[in-house]
């Protein structure tokens, strides 16, 4: 019999507690009123970065209750890039069509990019609902306006970016085009930086940092894709490290075209929520939340966790498979999960600063599901314990939510 992981372990020790804790989280309701987000937008204040997260990838709620949030920010605070969990070259579609620069006639066609698995994790309704949303805001604008931009921050689409490296140059610059194509993949980042900086004219801008752009995913998903070839758990890192480092390139490119670099980032709680403070430090690891943390000034960022405690979830039984909707247990007695139901209002927003309790100074269990959810091991699976206020700076609760829809 194999030995009882430290996850089971803290389970049947939460399990066995006689009581919930009685704990004042301060709730701010969730009514779906306009001023529902006022507290999180005052407690936001001036941060240039703020970073939205969810439990799952796969939930109704965590992208609806994001893009109100978002379309705040935009209205309210000048944010002008909403930077996502996904491939450069794919989001670069929905970049084009939000601005008005492609032939797709609708979000749907737009996100037709997103072919590989995941596809249903950026093509949603929901997820449709907002890029919609900022093509007509974009069309509101007066026509020299700063147009709000859709941008990727992850590395797995390599061949992609490759063949896109060519088109943007080709399109702008065929000399530098041909110059590359004998160079090596860092020579390549390295030398399209160095004509972009030289950029005057906005459209010559925008191609080159796109060029350079898929020049660095190239780059890293290389070095990504030989480090797990080899088994090496610093993929997790390596990831994490590209999506920060394409975050600050993005608001140096954007401070160059637009004297501004405000940039709502879409991520798992797993990328966003501060590694520091949970278990998965002791083994190395980092992630984006830790990253920001540590590079950008006080102030500068502000990270918003997203919890659930029940109902259904949009997700695969394995890597590659159809999606499917599935229950979700309801959350670990002992569990940050558990500890928002007791709260027993529907939806809610914390804001972590508030809160003095120990509840949310003190390790927890903490549910995390991503493209694949395992019911049947979910303990081993989708538990890992967590210090909330030092992960987060706000969280909100769903307490029952529902899978996304598929387009």
């Amino acid at each position: 019999m194999r030995s009882l992981s430290f996850a089971l372990l803290l389970a049947l020790a939460c399990n066995t507690a006689t009581a919930p804790e009685p704990v004042d989280l301060h709730p701010h309701p969730l009514t779906g009123e306009a001023n529902d987000y006022d507290p999180l937008l005052q407690a936001i204040g001036g941060a240039h970065l703020v970073l939205l997260g969810e439990a799952t990838h796969g939930t109704h709620e965590f992208y609806v209750e994001r893009m109100r949030i978002t379309q705040r920010l935009i209205r309210e605070k000048r944010f002008t890039a909403l930077a996502l969990e996904a491939e450069w070259a794919d989001a670069a579609r929905v970049d084009r069509y939000v601005k008005g620069q492609s032939s797709d006639r609708t979000a749907a066609e737009a996100l037709g990019g997103f072919e590989d698995f995941p596809r249903w994790m950026w093509r949603n309704e929901e997820f449709a609902s907002l890029v919609e949303w900022i093509r007509q805001h974009n069309q509101s604008l007066p026509a020299n306006a700063i147009k709000v931009g859709v941008y990727g921050l992850d590395l797995y689409g390599l061949e992609e970016s490759r063949e896109a490296v060519q088109r943007h140059l080709t399109a702008i610059d065929p000399q530098l085009a041909a110059q590359v194509k004998t160079m090596k993949v860092p020579q390549q980042v390295e030398a399209i930086r160095a004509r972009r900086l030289k950029a005057t004219d906005k459209r010559m801008l925008d191609e080159l940092f796109s060029a350079e752009q898929n020049a660095r995913v190239v780059r890293n998903a290389e070095e990504y894709y030989r480090e797990q070839s080899r088994g090496h758990v610093s993929t997790w890192n390596l990831r994490d490290k590209h999506m920060v480092a394409t975050m600050d390139e993005l608001q140096r490119y954007l401070l160059q075209r637009n004297g501004h670099d405000n940039i709502a980032v879409w991520a798992h709680n797993s990328h966003v929520g501060d590694a520091r403070a949970t278990a998965r430090a002791r083994f190395g690891e980092w992630n984006m939340g830790q990253l920001v943390r540590e590079h950008w000034p006080a102030g500068a960022s502000f990270t918003v966790g997203f919890m659930t405690n029940t109902g259904t979830v949009m997700a695969a039984d394995a890597w590659d498979s159809p999606p499917r909707i599935q229950q979700l247990r309801p959350s670990l007695r002992g569990s940050h999960g558990a500890l928002f139901h007791e709260v027993g209002l529907p939806r809610f927003l914390v804001l972590l600063g508030e809160i003095e309790a120990r509840a949310v100074r003190t390790p927890r269990q903490q549910r995390a599901v991503g493209v694949v959810y395992l019911p049947h091991a979910e303990l081993d699976a989708h538990y890992y314990t967590a210090t909330l206020r030092e992960q987060f700076d706000a969280v909100v609760h769903i307490d029952e939510t529902r899978a996304l829809t598929p387009l």
